[in-house]
């Protein structure tokens, strides 16, 4: 009985942890940028090397904000996993997502 419960729990637990990402708001520090072009390689959709300084940005359409330091925007759910691909090979870990609900 005491395995059938905890498998119940387990369940409920889990189900309680669903989340839907509805957006994702990601930062580029320009600043730790090397412009290696991984990012836009990898999701053109969302990262773009600019104009300006030949660093990554984010691409005009989800852009919020973008100077020398910084490019930030908000992106669509559905591009989470292609932007998040991005992100993790940035050799220099200079692409940061946040997930929001």
């Amino acid at each position: 009985m005491a395995n059938r419960n905890s498998k119940v729990s387990s369940t409920r637990a889990l189900q309680v942890r669903v989340i839907h990402i509805v957006k994702v708001r990601i930062t580029v520090d320009r600043s730790a940028c090397i412009a290696c072009g991984v990012a836009p390689n990898q999701c053109p959709e969302v990262f773009v090397l600019g104009d300006d300084n030949g660093k990554t940005r984010i691409v005009e359409k989800y852009s919020e904000e973008t100077s020398d330091e910084t490019s930030s925007g908000t992106v669509p759910s559905d591009l989470h996993d292609c932007a998040k691909e991005a992100a993790d090979l940035c050799p220099v870990q200079a692409i940061t997502l946040q997930e929001i609900e």
